[in-house]
């Protein structure tokens, strides 16, 4: 049995939408940022070959969660005939932009590419992620990486250390009724790996933009809320993915802790009858906020040894 498995969420330090192919997938463009908040995964083989979901997770079903998913397609690809009793300690948001599920899916991949000792290399794996979700296969990857395609075009970035704040509005957002919204820009400028080299630009979210914002803020009256009350008390945050969850990038954890606890009290005087952030949506538009770290690489990538 493997326990706390790490599956880290991620952030698109900017993300453009750049075209759409015929069978309707959109062509982005975006660099994923692994950072330290995370889901724990412990996984345990089973002989019977059965996919067992410990975990109770609200409204959704066990055959369509993502790790259930994953683990039937890793099994039904090589032949497997064992099976895994999966447990997951959800830290991530769900409907946040963060990539939890998507996270999670590629940690059991990898776990149990290792414990079935089905001896699949790295883009073996990111090619049964792909099918799963266009944000699995930068997990398998492994890397900060500088994506294209529907993201599964990856290439490896080096990224300054940093810290974060993320700001989880008290609202979550489907990612797929994103896409289909007519508003949504489609045709935004192509950008070369070199367009942003340079910590200054991504540190103080100097580069691009997240395409997906304006139709986010336009549907989800939280969300703009969220963002509104940010930029009035000062602050220059962007979302990530497809929402809900806003982040601000600091030099070091200090920084951004600083930063915590000054919009903290700012939260305690703009809505007075909030005793802490989360307790009620109707009033405080903001569930949570986290102060996690950069991380320069996936803490299970050297579990595939090709």
């Amino acid at each position: 049995m493997l326990y706390d498995l790490i599956a880290p969420a991620k952030l698109n330090l900017f993300l453009h939408v750049v075209g759409r192919r015929a069978d309707g997938y959109h062509l982005l463009q975006t660099v994923f940022q692994f950072i330290s908040l995370a889901d724990l995964l412990d996984i345990d083989v089973r002989e019977d070959g059965q996919i067992c979901r410990e975990t109770d997770m609200q409204g959704v079903p066990h055959d369509q969660d993502l790790v259930v998913r994953a683990a039937r397609l890793l099994q039904q690809s090589t032949g497997a005939k064992q099976g895994a009793q999966l447990h997951v300690r959800k830290r991530i948001p769900s409907g946040a932009g963060l990539g939890g599920g998507s996270s999670d899916a590629a940690t059991v991949l990898i776990a149990l590419n290792r414990l079935w000792r089905t001896g699949l290399s790295r883009a073996e794996l990111m090619r049964l992620g792909l099918q799963l979700g266009a944000d699995v296969p930068v997990f398998i990857f492994g890397q900060n990486a500088f994506a294209e395609g529907v993201g599964e075009q990856l290439t490896p970035v080096e990224l300054p250390p940093q810290a974060f704040v993320v700001i989880q509005p008290a609202q979550a957002v489907p990612t797929q009724g994103i896409f289909q919204a007519p508003d949504l820009t489609r045709d935004t400028e192509t950008v070369k790996i070199m367009d942003f080299s340079g910590p200054h630009a991504i540190t103080r979210l100097g580069f691009g933009r997240n395409d997906l914002q304006p139709v986010v803020l336009n549907l989800f009256p939280v969300v703009r809320q969220t963002l509104d009350w940010l930029e009035q008390a000062g602050y220059q945050a962007r979302m990530t993915g497809s929402g809900s969850c806003f982040f601000i990038g600091f030099q070091s954890v200090q920084q951004a802790e600083m930063a915590k606890q000054k919009m903290l009290a700012k939260i305690r005087v703009d809505f007075s009858d909030v005793a802490s952030v989360g307790v009620d949506s109707s009033v405080c538009p903001i569930q949570t906020l986290t102060v996690c770290e950069s991380l320069a690489e996936h803490p299970l990538r050297y579990w595939i040894e090709s």
